[in-house]
C-alpha cells in the first residue's frame, strides 16, 4: 500500500510534534504492513533528521511543496495512466492556521481522495486509528494501545451528510446500527439527524428519545455547533459524507468543522467518505471478534 505523506511545519517543528508522535506510536506497524510513505520534501527530511523509520525502504522522497511535491501527490491519488504511479490515499497532517493548508493543491488532495474513495487523513488521531484498522485487515492481532479508539461507550459520534450523500449515510447507519448504537451519544445536523432518528425508531429504538441529538441544519449553523463540541473535546469521531462535486453556500461552515478537527489533532478522528466508513466498520467488527477469542 502506498500513501502520500505531508505535514505542515507545526507537525514537525519540534521533537514532540504531531508527525513524530504518530511515527513513534505506529512505526512498528508501518514496517509490519510494508507501508510505502511517499513524503513531500520537508516532511521527508524531518523524518530522516529525527532518526525515525531508519532503513525502511518504503519511505520515498518527493520534491518540496514549492517545487510541486504536493501537486504530484494529487495527480498520483488520481493515478497516472500507463505509469506505476498510483497512491492509495494520503496523510496530510494539517495546521489549521498555516496558509498552505488552503492552497489549491492542499484542497485538491482531499477532494480527489474523497472522489476516488481513498483515505484522506488529516489528524494524528485519524492516522493512528487508520493504522490499527489496516493492521486488523492484514490479519494482525489488535494493538492494546489502540483500544482508546474503540471505547465507543464513552465517546460521541457526529454523523453528517450533504444532500446528495444522505441516502448513503442512512444506508451506512442502518447496516451498522448495532455498532453505532454503542456510542454514548450521536449528534447530527438538521435533516440528516431527523432521518437517522426515523430510521432508528423503525429499528426499535425507544420512540421517546432520539437516537441522534439534532443540531441546526448546516446552512443555519449546525456545522459550527458540532465544531464547538469537537473543540471542547466532547466529540471524538466525525463521519462526514461530503459531496465534492457541489459548491455550497455554507462552505465556510464546513471548513470551520474541518478546521476544528485538525485543531484537536490528537483527540478527533475524521472519516470523509462512504468507502472509508465501510472499511472502518469492517475493521471494528473484526477487531471485536478477535478480542473475544
Amino acid at each position: 500500500m502506498r500513501l502520500g505523506l505531508a505535514a505542515n511545519r507545526l507537525h514537525h517543528a519540534t521533537r514532540d510534534a504531531g508527525l513524530f508522535r504518530w511515527l513513534r506510536a505506529c512505526a512498528p506497524a508501518i514496517r509490519e504492513l510494508g507501508l510505502e510513505l511517499h513524503a513531500v520534501g520537508r516532511t521527508h527530511d524531518a523524518i530522516v533528521r529525527a532518526g525515525l523509520l531508519a532503513g525502511h525502504p518504503g519511505l520515498k522522497r518527493y520534491p518540496y511543496g514549492r517545487d510541486g511535491g504536493l501537486m504530484r501527490l494529487v495527480a498520483e491519488v488520481v493515478g497516472m495512466p500507463g505509469e506505476d504511479r498510483t497512491l492509495d490515499g494520503a496523510i496530510y497532517l494539517i495546521d489549521p492556521v498555516d496558509p498552505s493548508s488552503v492552497f489549491p493543491e492542499a484542497v485538491a488532495l482531499k477532494r480527489q481522495c474523497v472522489i476516488h474513495g481513498k483515505p484522506f487523513i488529516s489528524t494524528v488521531a485519524s492516522a493512528c486509528d487508520w493504522i490499527e484498522n489496516e493492521r486488523i485487515h492484514a490479519g494482525l492481532d489488535p494493538d492494546p494501545a489502540a483500544d482508546r479508539f474503540h471505547a465507543f461507550e464513552s465517546q460521541t459520534l457526529a454523523l453528517i451528510a450533504h444532500d446528495a450523500m444522505k441516502p448513503q449515510m442512512l444506508a451506512f447507519a442502518a447496516e451498522h446500527f448495532d455498532v453505532l448504537s454503542r456510542f454514548a451519544r450521536r449528534v447530527g445536523t438538521g435533516t440528516t439527524g431527523q432521518r437517522l432518528n426515523e430510521m432508528a425508531w423503525s429499528r426499535g429504538w425507544p420512540q421517546d428519545r432520539p437516537w441522534v441529538d439534532r443540531f441546526q441544519s448546516g446552512p443555519m449553523g449546525g456545522d459550527a455547533q458540532i465544531a464547538d463540541l469537537v473543540l471542547q473535546r466532547q466529540c471524538q469521531r466525525v463521519v462526514f459524507f461530503e459531496d465534492p462535486h457541489v459548491a455550497r453556500q455554507h462552505e465556510a461552515d464546513i471548513q470551520l468543522l474541518e478546521r476544528a478537527v485538525t485543531t484537536v489533532t490528537d483527540a478527533a478522528v475524521c472519516i470523509t467518505s462512504p468507502a472509508m466508513a465501510a472499511r472502518w466498520m469492517a475493521a471494528v467488527r473484526r477487531r471485536a471478534a478477535l478480542r473475544r477469542c
